[in-house]
């Protein structure tokens, strides 16, 4: 099948295979952003609120620090955004942009539209410094809603097709300007739990045809079209969702899974999938609402 402009709300929509989309290159280098202004500074999500300037920095630091060395070992590079003052969240790099071919091949990086005002600077910052290394950042063109990077989009593994969700960070109507844009499929999830702001909450697509899903966290046409779009859908307890971050980790090579300590259901699920979990720990940044996955973003 060819890629086609289209956005697919339910499983009676989706009349293809998404793993017969073009194929995608391999993504080889992590962008990670330093922590050194990190802080709760103002209340986004449920999970900041009574935490304001309680992160401990030099734990902060050393957490960090050992999540981009995970990457190192299995041979990726890391590529590192520099601080920002006030600019607190920066270091959830999965938020500010979207790396994406053109259909002409090109890479092409589509820069944000936050949909908070207190992060809205940092798209700024982002397309400031993927300048500096030379690449090409665009805007949706004709857009002027909400839409929150690979925190909202996250690529079918090695294929030409977007999940996407929407209602408390992107606007629906985002995804159909990509769609158009990138002349790719949209499969669009609508997010009805505000403990799952972000799809990278309560999504996680390991392999072309293995997932991990907060069922909760969709409403009951998502639900259904993520069943029929992937044949190895696990549920992820909403235990380890909420209390650990467990759906907010990371395959980087189609063999691990990094994600937060202590979360045993949802490790013993992984390793049935035929993935190796490797346990960090984020626990300063899942007071922010954010773990391993928010934390890097995949080129």
């Amino acid at each position: 099948m060819s890629s086609e402009v289209r956005v697919v709300d339910t499983a009676a929509g989706l009349d293809f295979d998404p793993r017969a989309c073009p194929s995608l290159p391999p993504r080889t280098t992590i962008v990670m952003a330093d922590p050194a202004y990190f802080d709760i500074e103002y209340v986004i999500n449920p999970y900041m609120e009574g935490k304001e300037h309680s992160i401990d920095p030099t734990r902060a630091r050393t957490q960090w620090e050992a999540l981009a060395q995970v990457y190192r070992h299995l041979g990726l590079t890391v590529e590192v955004v520099p601080p920002a003052p006030g600019l607190p969240d920066l270091v959830f790099v999965a938020n500010q942009s979207f790396p994406a071919r053109r259909p002409d091949g090109r890479l092409v990086v589509l820069i944000s539209r936050m949909a908070t005002s207190q992060r809205q600077p940092e798209e700024a910052w982002f397309d400031h410094w993927y300048a500096e290394k030379g690449l090409e950042t665009a805007r949706l063109p004709g857009v002027a809603v909400f839409y929150e990077g690979m925190g909202d989009a996250e690529w079918l593994p090695g294929h030409q097709l977007v999940f996407a969700g929407h209602v408390y960070r992107s606007d629906p109507q985002a995804w159909w300007a990509l769609a158009r844009y990138l002349e790719v499929p949209v499969l669009r999830l609508r997010l009805v739990d505000p403990r799952f702001y972000h799809l990278d909450t309560c999504l996680q697509i390991l392999a072309e045809d293995r997932a991990l899903y907060v069922p909760e966290a969709f409403d009951a046409s998502a639900r259904d079209l993520l069943a029929a779009a992937i044949p190895h859908l696990v549920e992820v307890p909403l235990w380890e969702a909420v209390g650990g971050a467990a759906c907010n980790g990371h395959c980087p090579d189609g063999t691990h899974y990094i994600v937060q300590k202590e979360n045993p259901e949802t490790c013993a699920r992984v390793r049935d999938l035929g993935f190796e979990p490797i346990e960090v720990d984020t626990s300063e940044f899942m007071k922010s609402g954010g773990s391993v996955y928010c934390l890097k973003l995949a080129m």
